[in-house]
């Protein structure tokens, strides 16, 4: 690679990589400089890569410095690499303190370790460059959905083309039974996007509680334009999920606006989701309230906050309504416990009787 050639390929990468040239050049020098040095006693030598033409020359160098004091005791002049400046003057009369004199000591084959080099440096530049243009697209798309293409598969992971950049989606991530086929278009949730000294790393997930939260974004207007407000999300992905969402509009049913007119918008989530199925319930301010909203399709129900620091609840439940409460293999409640962040004593009535706890209803004095 000759100086032309150099050039011609600093050009290219600064206007297909957006890589400053200046930039190319440096790195260029100091990696030029390092590989001098591994062969050169020479330590005060500079590299230094002419930007009209591509030349490359090496220079030792040394340095101007004051002139020693008859009575200096402390202080000598290192003749490899200092010169007074009274015998700098006798060989150019312009040099002052601190200039250099270079002699040119570039190595007869030194054009050859100038293109191994030029050649390491440019690829090690475009993917320094590539790797940070992806984080500055990508870095702040962690807990955000994204739409990739399924380009790879192994015995744990699926690889998504996300443009880019690829992501790992661990198959763990991935709904039970649901059938991801190569080449399809996936919606995915980046649960972490690292950054480190190899690259960077995205991963994806279909299970994380995030996706179905973005999903209603995607589908619901209302929430998309932050006139319904989404508190919380509890999810057994592949099987229950519930949201809870509420709106600061008193005119707005939010429950309606996530369903849709015949509940066009739902089955759009519900598709998505591959037969799990989403309970969406009102948040309310009140914790009985909330807590009984997220127990359905349980009803009836009474709810009793016994000690509102530790958040702790008790739940009594008629005899139809406890296994409605409680769910299969307790998953009802279960997922009641995430949404609201209370811990939750479902009881039957009988239960709470014996334990000296009554309610009376509205009606009796």
């Amino acid at each position: 690679m000759n100086g032309k050639e150099f050039l011609k390929a600093v050009d290219t990468v600064e206007k297909e990589k957006g890589i400053d040239r200046e930039i190319i050049y440096e790195a260029m020098e100091a990696a030029l400089m390092a590989a001098y040095k591994r062969d050169s006693k020479c330590s005060n030598s500079k590299v230094t890569i002419d930007r009209k033409t591509g030349d490359i020359k090496v220079y030792s160098y040394i340095t101007v410095v004051e002139d020693l004091d008859d009575d200096d005791d402390e202080r000598y002049i290192n003749e490899d690499t200092e010169i007074s400046l009274s015998d700098a003057k006798k060989i150019d009369k312009t040099l002052e303190v601190g200039d250099t004199i270079d002699t040119e000591v570039t190595p007869k084959d030194f054009g050859r370790v100038a293109t191994s080099t030029a050649k390491q440096v440019l690829i090690q530049k475009i993917r320094e460059a590539e790797r940070n243009s992806i984080q500055e697209e990508l870095g702040d798309k962690q807990d955000e959905l994204l739409i990739g293409t399924v380009e790879l598969e192994d015995t744990d992971n699926y690889y998504i083309n996300l443009g880019r950049s690829n992501g790992i989606l661990p198959k763990r991530e991935c709904i039970p039974g649901e059938k991801i086929e190569m080449a399809s278009q996936i919606k995915v949730y980046v649960s972490k996007v690292d950054v480190n000294s190899k690259g960077i790393l995205i991963l994806l997930s279909r299970t994380h509680y995030g996706f179905l939260k973005r999903l209603f974004e995607l589908e619901i207007p209302e929430i998309n334009d932050g006139s319904v407000l989404v508190y919380s999300v509890a999810r057994d992905a592949g099987s229950r999920s519930k949201v809870a969402v509420y709106s600061e509009n008193s005119r707005i049913d939010p429950i309606g606006a996530c369903i849709g007119e015949k509940g066009s918008r739902i089955a759009n989530i519900l598709k998505e989701l591959h037969g799990e199925k989403v309970d969406i319930v009102k948040y309310d301010k009140t914790p009985e309230v909330f807590i009984e909203n997220a127990l359905s399709p349980a009803k009836n129900l009474k709810v009793l906050i016994m000690d509102p620091k530790k958040m702790q609840a008790m739940v009594i439940a008629d005899s139809e309504n406890f296994s409605l409460a409680i769910g299969k293999k307790g998953q009802n409640a279960r997922l009641a416990h995430r949404l609201t962040h209370y811990n939750i004593d479902i009881k039957r009535e009988e239960e709470a009787k014996e334990m000296g706890i009554y309610f009376r209803d509205s009606d009796e004095s």
